[in-house]
């Protein structure tokens, strides 16, 4: 089971377990846990499959928050979190690309500890 398929399973999961605890569908917000007990690999493959993951969630409302994660450090060779913006910024922007197919985004929410680069970045 690859990264994309095993994540999806788990927030799939975790989505009918908040239904049957009473919270409806249309107020979840789904988050992939970048960062967070995944290695590097798994973490790209998270972001290179950000639309895949969303379609197999039922499209429901993501968060990503890669901000100034260690797996951006690894990449980057940057070991202070502070001087790992630009990494997050491309790590962001590898979410919030248009499918080209006109279903929007596959990221709907961005956690960042910059707010002012990112809102550049991105509009």
């Amino acid at each position: 089971e690859g990264v994309i398929a095993g994540v999806a399973k788990e927030l799939m999961q975790r989505c009918l377990e908040a239904e049957k605890a009473g919270i409806p569908r249309w107020l979840q917000i789904v988050d992939p846990g970048i960062g967070f007990a995944k290695n590097l690999n798994g973490n790209l493959s998270l972001l290179k499959g950000a639309e895949k993951l969303r379609k197999c969630c039922g499209n429901l409302p993501f968060l990503y928050g890669p901000s100034r994660k260690g797996f951006i450090g690894k990449i980057s060779g940057e070991d202070d979190p502070k001087e790992r913006d630009y990494g997050t910024i491309a790590a962001c922007l590898a979410t919030v690309r248009e499918s080209g197919n006109g279903a929007g985004e596959s990221c709907s929410i961005l956690r960042v500890h910059n707010v002012k680069a990112m809102k550049q970045a991105v509009l």
